[in-house]
């Protein structure tokens, strides 16, 4: 190879890693900030993402509104902000992805903290409690996890549900989902022994369910863990206009009108509001 032709060749060379590089760089982009208080105020919306199926917390109505007890607290928020609110439908899987990207401002969809979540987002202090729970069938109920082993459990991708079993019950068969309607859509359709989320949620699930039940021993597995509003890691801002907000909220007992108004039908009369209501961020 001459010497002339060698260079033709670097330069070729030097070209394509240019190219290459500036591809790398929108690849990885830097993900868009999240927007201050101010900024929220100014655009006049602030965007929550909420689950769309995941009733009574966050779920569409018959008349294509959002509501459920997370989607009354979203509507404070955006009240005492003074704008409008901009729900946006999201998976248990993608919670953490919306906030990294800027698609929203705050997950309010039964987020639980946990130590794997909190290296991504910044979560702000809590306002509910739940444990796990197992639904199933009646006349094959659950009422030991290790009733599971061989058999299959159905689970929503992106949960706490899916990393505990992952880890304490090996021997348990792992159907995934990603959205909450297909996962109790397979339970009913009898493609699973049983169905595990928050123990608040399959509580309710059951009452609307009548052949299903969760059984005494499954009611509560694993530990009480808080659930609490996330922002995109970073936006301190907006993390302590939330905290604050809890704490002010929690002087007016907001979470148990919201218990009131979104889930005392749900769980009967006699339901106890202290179970799962955290006011003022206080576990």
């Amino acid at each position: 190879m001459n010497a002339k032709n060698f260079g033709k060749i670097t330069k070729t060379l030097a070209a394509a890693l240019i190219v290459a590089a500036a591809a790398s760089q929108t690849v990885f982009a830097k993900p868009a900030n999240g927007r201050s208080v101010a900024e929220i105020k100014k655009s006049k919306t602030i965007k929550i993402a909420v689950f769309s199926d995941k009733k009574p917390f966050g779920y569409v109505d018959e008349n294509g509104e959002y509501q459920g007890y997370d989607v009354y607290f979203g509507n404070r928020i955006a009240k005492d902000l003074g704008v409008k609110v901009k729900y946006v439908p999201v998976e248990a899987a993608a919670r953490v992805e919306v906030l990294a990207t800027g698609k929203v401002d705050v997950v309010l969809a039964n987020f639980t903290v946990t130590p794997e979540r909190a290296q991504k987002v910044d979560f702000a202090l809590p306002y509910m409690k739940v444990a796990l729970g197992i639904v199933s069938p009646k006349k094959a109920l659950i009422t030991d996890p290790a009733q599971l082993n061989g058999k299959t459990l159905i689970i929503a991708k992106g949960t706490t549900a899916e990393s505990y079993f992952s880890k304490n019950y090996p021997k348990i068969k792992l159907l995934k989902f990603d959205q909450y309607s297909e996962a109790y859509n397979a339970l009913l359709d009898g493609r699973g022994d049983g169905l595990s989320t928050d123990n608040t949620e399959v509580l309710a699930w059951a009452i609307e369910n009548p052949t299903f039940a969760v059984g005494a021993g499954a009611d509560s597995i694993g530990s009480l863990d808080a659930i609490a509003p996330a922002v995109q890691k970073g936006n301190k801002d907006l993390l302590d206009w939330l905290n604050n907000e809890i704490v002010q909220l929690g002087k007016e007992k907001f979470f148990h009108a919201d218990y009131e108004a979104t889930l005392r039908s749900v769980y009967g009369k006699d339901s106890d509001a202290d179970s799962l209501v955290v006011e003022g961020g206080k576990l």
